[in-house]
């Protein structure tokens, strides 16, 4: 069902073309945007439906982000007016700009999670607020469709790696992971990727030192140092390593020390090492003792083809911190 009970009107929209389609932009409310819209699921009857089911997990996530107030900004909710919606210029003289006489619903095509998050804020503050949206005058359903599974399969989103890069500047993780890629002195510097694109010679990711850190700062001594001190507890750690196997550090074909799998377990070895060389008394960490730590791990095999091979996962990365451990806190 997608015609109204009563006509409804937009105010204050703004008509243009987009390749030969007339489209609008304009918003309106949020109690607006869930009566005058609907969407057509994947199962619908006429074989034309699209839509994913929702997933109540992502309109939570965008709620609990629309809390955070005057921050939280969004993008356009893109719809198919199906020629439902009449517009009318205010003035002659500018005959782009007027309001819009909704006589039906409009087809929801991209944003079905930001109105199920929008109407969950709604509800529970009480409040209402402005949904932009970006609206076609008519497209046919098979340009609907095809204009959907562009937008969710060809144009790709940042990834995480650019994510965690764009957040430096205000998540202390992300300053640290970035700066294990950009600083000259940082053994991760000509084998990583801030973007998260992998090509040959850079294949670990921003992202993955993101986890790295997650891992080796874990512990509540190393979690409260400050973000320089951890960058340089780190450098000082991996660099010691580096050092030691440096061929296996560079020749990620023939070796696994520089796979995830292998760099989350020196990080998960990491934390207790860091761990074992605080000074108690003075919450300091003494560098030469991690320096020596790394170099009774000279004799470990990473080869590709050695017994690393099928290790795999954080419960491989665990095993083989097990044995890094049993290795580096040898007092003998």
């Amino acid at each position: 069902m997608t015609s109204l009970p009563h006509h409804q009107v937009i105010e204050n929209v703004l008509q243009y073309k987009m390749r030969g389609k007339v489209a609008y932009l304009g918003n309106f409310s949020a109690t607006s945007a869930l009566q005058i819209t609907y969407v057509k699921p994947y199962n619908h009857p006429s074989g034309k439906g699209y839509q994913r089911p929702v997933d109540s997990k992502r309109c939570n996530d965008f709620a609990l982000y629309l809390s955070k107030g005057e921050k939280a900004l969004f993008t356009p909710i893109l719809l198919n007016a199906e020629s439902k919606w009449e517009f009318s210029p205010y003035d002659k003289s500018r005959a782009t700009y007027g309001r819009l006489i909704c006589k039906g619903q409009a087809s929801l095509m991209d944003g079905q999670h930001r109105l199920g998050g929008i109407k969950r804020y709604t509800q529970d503050t009480n409040s209402e607020i402005n949904v932009p949206f970006l609206a076609f005058h008519y497209l046919d359903e098979d340009e609907e469709i095809d204009l959907f599974d562009t937008i969710n399969t060809k144009a790709k989103g940042i990834g995480t790696s650019l994510s965690k890069y764009l957040h430096r500047n205000s998540d202390e993780n992300s300053w640290v992971a970035t700066e294990l890629i950009i600083r000259g002195d940082s053994p991760f510097h000509f084998i990583g990727t801030v973007t998260g694109k992998r090509v040959s010679g850079r294949h670990v990711t921003l992202q993955n030192l993101y986890k790295v850190l997650e891992l080796i700062t874990k512990p509540g001594e190393i979690s409260s140092l400050s973000k320089e001190e951890k960058l340089t507890l780190i450098l000082v750690y991996f660099n010691a390593i580096k050092e030691q196997f440096n061929t296996e550090w560079l020749n990620y074909k023939e070796y696994r020390l520089t796979h995830i799998v292998c760099l989350n377990a020196l990080a998960i070895a990491g934390a207790e090492i860091f761990l074992a060389t605080v000074t108690k008394h003075q919450g300091k960490i003494d560098y030469n003792l991690i320096q020596k730590s790394v170099k009774r791990l000279k004799g470990m095999e990473w080869g590709a083809e050695g017994p690393l091979k099928y290790l795999k996962g954080i419960s491989g990365s665990r095993l083989l911190a097990g044995d890094i451990l049993a290795v580096a806190l040898c007092k003998s």
